[in-house]
């Protein structure tokens, strides 16, 4: 009950700082100031890999330990996401050199891997495992260097650098594994201004380091745990030989440099990794395309519709008006309540909780609340959201249901709490048993879990039950016409007024504007990058929701233009096609960008993409479908119905 207390206190206190905050920086992350000599905490996160997609926690594999291992408390975001974060034995002191130091403390004595560790070393480095450390919160690069393909004179004064998250944990050359036991680590400080009498003080702005493998007779070690590095020529790699046992020593040095670098714009260089130019280009790109679509398609409707109106207006002679046809025909049918009306207004309800959560988490996250530097805080805060949300799905759904005759509130508001989040927890436990298997931290621990099933049931519910009370005793959404006692006949529909071929050519605008941004997510997502474009995707979510509203207004009126007014479900289901596209896209991305052989990876990446893609049509769907409902309600009230 105290893991909640805890939960209520921080969301109360986001809340509060939502309100007071207008620098970029993140509320409640104050920097630290060291002195010369102090001790500078260095911490592992975890082991991660884009080949496995399976993260592993820094004491999975035979690394030096310290004397006493201490687990930092962790947020919900951070269990989620599979990192433990634990002490190191590295002794790092504020601006203090260290030429070579040996790890573990017997420099005579050597680390020996059992065949057993070797072997597991060996697959991990065949997998392509990277090590991730923390130094004041700070998440360790490794410096990449080259040449870019400027014109040759530019070439030789300027390298491009990029950085990589991490550390490689070793390299193969042929068949044999190379592990790098020896890290030198580059800390840049800032010097703060003080007072003349006072000590200087620093913060720590940027942690790199530069892995190496050094084999055991070059490294010359004394008594005091001191080291020797060799010249750089003639030193031989250390080899891990899966089939017996290893012998090696894990060696550290650490040099610190100044930097101009304020400890506010310390992030940069970790967040300006992708390119920024392509991205507005792309924004623009699609701003332009949809607006201009999005005219055009306003036009014509408005003046399609003004034509329609006016003609069914005139009360002209009685023979004409024998021979109507479009939707004008079909009033008395367009609002005849669907079929399970109860499954439809629990699916809209869910998705009007993910679009509030979406909207608010995109929002608070563009105002550089849940920056990459508090851990978790997304994953946290999107959980959070995600259950208070319910009392405006519950609210949405109730009032819905209560519109399309249903009668059974209590069964409705039921399968709107569980419904989709049922399916979501389903996929995730089986998902869950799989990483469990391989004894990867990216498995949900029992209690987490249990936890999670508690705020569901206990949070969730309960506001979803709320809102649905309310919304069910409210008025129904007045309907402009009445419903006749007898269905009318549906004339049989052209092959393009299929419901497959309406949801590709649904699909294709709303996913075409958010092209781009799905790409950056992905990489975020699979390949360890930070995303932090929040601005940008603020603006893509708003061009998504005006470009959905819009095709499904059009299709609806196609729809009904043919005279066939079962436009609920058809609704629901066309806009959301952009979520096929989103399918289609993750299929490509997997066989193009990313090099998963093994079949619990691939499982894992399809699970995942399975919720994305049944999420994102939710909330597509959703935004459609309340378009259209106020479209359809909008054009009947405008014609004169005897």
């Amino acid at each position: 009950f105290s893991f909640f207390q805890e939960r209520l206190k921080y969301l109360l206190v986001l809340l509060l700082l939502l309100h007071g905050t207008d620098s970029f920086y993140v509320p409640g992350v104050a920097p630290i100031n060291f002195h010369r000599n102090d001790p500078v905490e260095i911490k592992a996160v975890k082991l991660t890999s884009s080949r496995t997609q399976l993260p592993y926690e820094y004491y999975s594999l035979p690394f030096c330990q310290p004397s006493k291992i201490t687990y930092k408390a962790e947020n919900l975001g951070e269990v989620l996401r599979g990192d433990r974060i634990v002490n190191t034995p590295f002794q790092v002191s504020m601006n203090v050199e260290k030429k070579c130091e040996v790890l573990c403390n017997f420099p005579n004595k050597p680390v020996i891997l059992t065949v057993e560790q070797s072997k597991l070393m060996a697959e991990r480095i065949r997998e392509d495992y990277y090590v991730h450390l923390i130094a004041d919160n700070l998440p360790v690069a490794t410096r990449l260097e080259f040449y870019s393909n400027r014109e040759e004179e530019e070439k030789k004064k300027e390298k491009d650098v990029q950085f990589e998250h991490g550390y490689r944990l070793g390299f193969m050359d042929g068949n044999k594994f190379y592990l790098h036991n020896h890290l030198s680590f580059i800390l840049y400080y800032h010097r703060e201004d003080v007072e003349e009498s006072q000590e200087h003080t620093y913060r720590v702005v940027r942690f790199e380091v530069i892995p190496q493998s050094i084999k055991l007779e070059d490294l010359k070690a004394d008594e005091k745990s001191m080291c020797t590095l060799p010249e750089a020529t003639g030193s031989a790699p250390q080899e891990i030989d899966p089939t017996k046992e290893n012998q090696l020593l894990f060696t550290y040095s650490v040099h610190w440099e100044e930097s101009d670098i304020k400890w506010a714009s310390r992030w940069d260089t970790y967040l300006t990794m992708s390119d920024v130019q392509i991205h507005w280009f792309s924004i623009i790109n699609s701003v332009v395309v949809v607006f201009f679509l999005s005219g055009i398609l306003s036009m014509i409707i408005i003046r399609t519709l003004r034509k329609d109106i006016a003609n069914y207006n005139k009360e002209d002679d009685i023979e004409d008006t024998m021979e109507e046809s479009g939707w004008k025909l079909v009033h008395g049918d367009v609002f005849r309540p669907p079929q399970y009306p109860m499954i439809l207004s629990s699916l809209l309800g869910s998705g009007i909780q993910l679009f509030c959560m979406i909207l608010i988490v995109i929002f608070v996250a563009m105002l550089g609340m849940l920056s990459p530097s508090s851990r978790g805080a997304l994953m946290t805060t999107a959980c959070f959201l995600f259950m208070f949300m319910g009392v405006f799905g519950g609210f949405f759904a109730g009032r819905l249901y209560r519109t399309l005759k249903g009668h059974r509130w209590k069964k409705g508001a039921f399968c709107t709490a569980t419904l989709y989040p049922g399916v979501v927890f389903g996929i995730c436990f089986v998902l869950n048993c799989f990483i469990w298997g391989k004894h990867s931290s990216g498995a949900v621990p029992f209690p987490t879990m249990v936890a999670l099933l508690c705020m569901w049931f206990g949070i969730s519910l309960p506001l979803v039950y709320l809102g649905y009370y309310f919304g069910f005793r409210k008025q129904p959404y007045d309907n402009p016409v009445r419903t006749n006692q007898i269905p009318r006949q549906i004339p049989e529909q052209r092959w393009y007024m299929n419901k497959f071929v309406g949801i590709l050519m649904a699909g294709i605008l709303p996913f075409g504007a958010m092209f781009i941004e799905l790409f950056f997510i992905f990489s975020a997502i699979w390949e360890n990058q930070f995303y932090y474009l929040f601005g940008f995707l603020f603006l893509v979510f708003i061009i998504l929701v005006v470009s959905c509203s819009q095709i499904s207004i059009v299709m609806v009126y196609f729809q009904l233009c043919a005279e066939d007014y079962r436009w609920w479900w058809r609704t629901f289901l066309v806009s959301g096609g952009s979520a096929f596209y989103v399918l289609i896209y993750a299929v490509f991305y997997f066989v193009n960008k990313l090099d998963i052989v093994e079949f619990i990876p691939s499982l894992l990446y399809f699970g995942y993409t399975a919720l994305m893609v049944l999420s994102f049509w939710l909330l597509t769907g959703t935004i459609g479908f309340y378009a259209a409902y106020m479209f359809v309600r909008k054009i009947y009230a405008a014609v004169k119905i005897d």
